[in-house]
């Protein structure tokens, strides 16, 4: 019994010295009371609520509160006139970080002055309870029911509120009540974003509920789910083929898939024309696939666009518009030359269509988006629809010939050049066997003998028929020049590039289509194919090897006597490898004949290069190991002759790194575009000009060439041409204000003489220009995708972020390709 009672006696003091201390605390914290304090321990707030702040302790000398209610008493209080001026008081006196963050607050404050919102509206006293649509319940099988989660977190927030309201009433004691209020804000805080704060609320097994935040964010959310993506109605999706006889504005379109996307105009014909009675009876003959329906889909379709569509759409050529063709199988037939701006091919992609309905969106499709209009890129302004593959090559075996004709004269070659006076000519010759089509001829062209082969006489024949019907017979005659060239890849890609800029892009359709036709033709007569015994191993191959293998034993034995350190000896042998690997190379490219088909296939551009061509019948050359250091042995094997076993291993690690890459890449390469456009999208052409004095000043050349930026600019003051002092002539070139196309660059080069050396032209730039909102015509310049003016209106800044994304998105590919070389 003693015991007991000494314990109790501990107890009562201890518990007497905390009480004490308490007090202690509490008064301390009373001297010290300023508005908006904020106390974090409960029982001390309450204690001082007690003793200081009620009529039942020493008496009322202020007032403090929990939670939203008493952040709403403060944001009451506030004077937001008197916020302003204090804070700009600030902004005068104060410096750095806290200056910075007075002139944050003071926008926010400025806001609320100027919409005449109040700051205690932020507070909630009533949730918005969403339509039952947008949370839907639905009864399962068993009579169950499956609900949306925000149904559960809205029934949380109801029942705590309920019960709030029924401890209120009944006068419960403050702190009941205070725990109510907090766990009511806490299903508040879950309904709008769950897990934001604390532990997130979760359902059967859990798993977190979805509030409001995760309906509205990310991916699936609904902004970008079903505000900035919709589901459409009339369209399909089928895998792509090559439809080589179509025209560049042409699509082939499976039959079935036709009937299906355009049925109601059937329908409505159908009934317009008295073959049915009603709609119901029409949808039947439809299904039926009657004989009339063929004739009328025909009708429906002929100058009714339909939109292609590739995942991923990268850039604004990603859907374009086409007029369909009704074909037969069930795959969708696309033009060869619009593959390049899909970034399509024919290894199983598919591609969906879409059905623009209204006058107005054929309207659009047909002007803005269709095919032939969209051969420009948006982000170069150089054609994107050129021949690639089996036209490339059809059109260098129809154009190449053995010797340099441009600089050999007739008598130089033996036996003499027949000599033909026309096209028709020359195409009867080669028909009758008596000229090969790479065998040189002279052909008399408009008055003037030409050296040259029956293959370019053909060209530029079928080039020009092409251009007749767009570009009038004189104009034709005194612009159009002779190609006299062999045409690889990039020289083909020229060649269309000054064809637009001599004729503009809207006749260059029926050029491309000719020079489809003929590339196809001709890789088809040329009957190029690949044979391992066109894989020819350079015969000095293993001299060359030998003679590097001494150079690194060389390099070793140095090492060895310590004349050079571990990182020097590394560094020599890889120089020496790498030097190896091209030697080879070299030789392996010497050794080709220039009619080797796979020496074609690369040099023409068509397919393939000189490097994958080094690791069939050259040496495949050092490798890089997973941590990305490069590997002392080469692969000194090629494919032609087998790997070995460590060469196998060796290479596995870049095949690896290559698959491994693209597919990580490719997911951050689209992220950046995002973020791009995110950026770029208030970018619009507002006014027609900004009336800036602000201009850069771009160089007439560069190393590689005739600076090609100039062409679309606007000029940003007169340009006069220079004195041989280097001082400004009297002899205006350029205008103030002008545009400055590709022809008026090169007038104003041939106009400037040998003063173009170091010469820089003031042009108009975004980045100078001065309009409030977007940019200005004057200062933007040329829209590249169509070669014209700008028009108020355009989305510069979209444009400009998916030219930078799209090409960062095919890199990523690359490494994959290449097999980690």
């Amino acid at each position: 019994m003693y015991q007991d009672i000494e314990s109790r006696r501990e107890d009562t003091r201890e518990a007497a010295v905390d009480s004490v201390k308490r007090l202690e605390q509490t008064w301390q914290l009373f001297k010290e009371l300023e508005p908006k304090l904020v106390v974090n321990d409960e029982q001390i707030f309450r204690e001082l609520k007690d003793r200081f702040g009620s009529p039942y302790g020493f008496g009322t000398y202020f007032r403090g509160g929990m939670g939203a209610e008493a952040i709403r008493e403060l944001l009451k209080e506030l004077d937001l006139n008197a916020e302003a001026d204090s804070l700009r008081a600030t902004i005068k006196t104060s410096k750095g970080q806290k200056q910075a963050r007075a002139i944050k607050r003071l926008k926010v404050v400025n806001a609320f002055i100027k919409s005449e919102n109040k700051p205690e509206w932020m507070i909630l006293e009533a949730v918005p309870v969403i339509p039952p649509e947008l949370r839907p319940m639905v009864q399962l099988d068993g009579g169950r029911f499956a609900t949306s989660d925000l149904n559960d977190l809205y029934r949380r927030v109801i029942n705590r509120n309920n019960r709030l309201k029924r401890l209120l009433d009944l006068g419960a004691p403050e702190i009941i009540v205070n725990n109510e209020k907090r766990m009511l804000q806490e299903a508040v805080d879950a309904l709008f974003d769950n897990g934001r704060r604390g532990r997130a609320v979760t359902g059967p097994g859990n798993r977190p509920l979805k509030s409001l935040s995760d309906m509205l964010k990310g991916k699936q959310g609904r902004f970008r789910q079903n505000l900035l993506g919709k589901r459409v109605d009339y369209s399909g999706r089928s895998v792509i083929v090559a439809g080589p006889g179509m025209k560049l504005h042409q699509c082939g379109l499976p039959k079935l898939m036709a009937l299906e996307l355009f049925k109601p105009f059937i329908m409505s014909r159908l009934v317009e024309r008295k073959i049915v009675q009603n709609i119901k009876a029409a949808k039947k003959y439809v299904d039926q696939m009657e004989t009339e329906v063929w004739d009328i889909l025909e009708e429906v379709i002929a100058e009714h666009p339909v939109l292609l569509n590739r995942a991923p759409t990268l850039h604004r050529l990603g859907i374009q518009a086409f007029e369909p063709v009704l074909v037969e199988g069930k795959a969708i037939q696309v033009h060869p030359l619009v593959c390049h701006a899909f970034n399509a091919d024919f290894d199983g992609d598919q591609m969906a269509v879409h059905v623009p309905l209204s006058a107005e969106a054929q309207a659009e499709a047909r002007v803005l988006m269709l095919s032939a209009n969209n051969i420009l890129s948006p982000a170069h302004g150089r054609p994107l629809a050129t021949p690639t593959q089996d036209m490339v090559l059809g059109g260098y075996y129809l154009t190449y010939t053995e010797q340099d004709l441009s600089s050999m004269e007739v008598t130089d070659i033996d036996p003499r050049p027949k000599r033909f006076a026309s096209e028709e000519e020359v195409e009867l010759a080669l028909e009758a066997g008596q000229v090969k089509l790479q065998q040189p001829i002279e052909y008399r062209r408009h008055g003037e003998l030409i050296l040259t082969t029956p293959g370019r006489v053909i060209f530029n024949a079928e080039v020009e028929r092409s251009l007749e019907g767009s570009v009038d017979e004189e104009t034709l005659r005194v612009s159009h020049e002779y190609i006299n060239r062999t045409l690889s890849k990039k020289e083909m890609g020229e060649v269309i590039s000054e064809l637009v800029d001599r004729y503009g892009a809207s006749v260059i359709a029926s050029v491309l289509d000719t020079i489809k036709a003929l590339g196809f033709k001709y890789a088809t007569l040329a009957g190029i194919t690949i044979s391992k015994n066109d894989i020819v191993i350079p015969p000095e191959k293993e001299e060359i090897l030998a003679r590097y293998e001494e150079r690194v034993a060389e390099v070793e034995r140095q090492y060895e006597r310590g004349l050079i350190t571990e990182s020097e000896r590394h560094e020599s042998i890889v120089n020496i490898w790498t030097e190896a690997t091209d030697t080879v190379a070299d030789a392996m490219e010497n050794t080709l004949h220039e009619l080797n088909p796979i020496y074609m296939m690369a040099n023409s551009g068509a397919r393939g290069s000189f490097k994958q061509i080094r690791q069939l019948a050259g040496m495949r050359g050092l490798m890089a190991n997973p941590k990305g250091e490069i590997i002392e042995r080469p692969i000194k094997a090629n494919f032609m002759e087998g790997l070995s076993v460590l060469e196998y291993f060796i290479s596995t690690h870049g095949a690896r790194k290559g698959l491994a890459d693209t597919a990580l890449r490719t997911a951050d390469s689209g992220y950046l575009t995002r973020r791009l456009v995110d950026v770029a999208q208030d970018v619009i052409i507002r006014e027609e000009d900004c009336g800036t004095d602000g201009f850069v000043e771009m160089p007439i050349f560069l190393p590689e060439g005739l600076n090609k930026s100039l062409a679309g600019r606007v000029i940003a003051s007169d340009v006069f041409k220079p004195l041989s002092s280097g001082r400004p002539g009297k002899t205006k070139l350029l205008d103030k204000g002008e545009e400055l196309t590709p022809a008026k660059l090169t007038e104003f080069v041939e106009a400037m003489e040998e003063h173009t050396e170091g010469f820089a032209v003031p042009v108009r730039s975004v980045l100078k220009c001065r309009s409030e909102f977007g940019v200005c015509r004057a200062c933007y310049g040329t829209f590249l995708a169509t070669g014209e003016m700008c028009e108020i209106g355009d989305a510069v800044g979209i444009i400009a972020a998916q030219s930078i994304g799209e090409p960062g998105t095919q890199l990523t590919m690359r490494t994959f390709h290449t097999g980690g070389v």
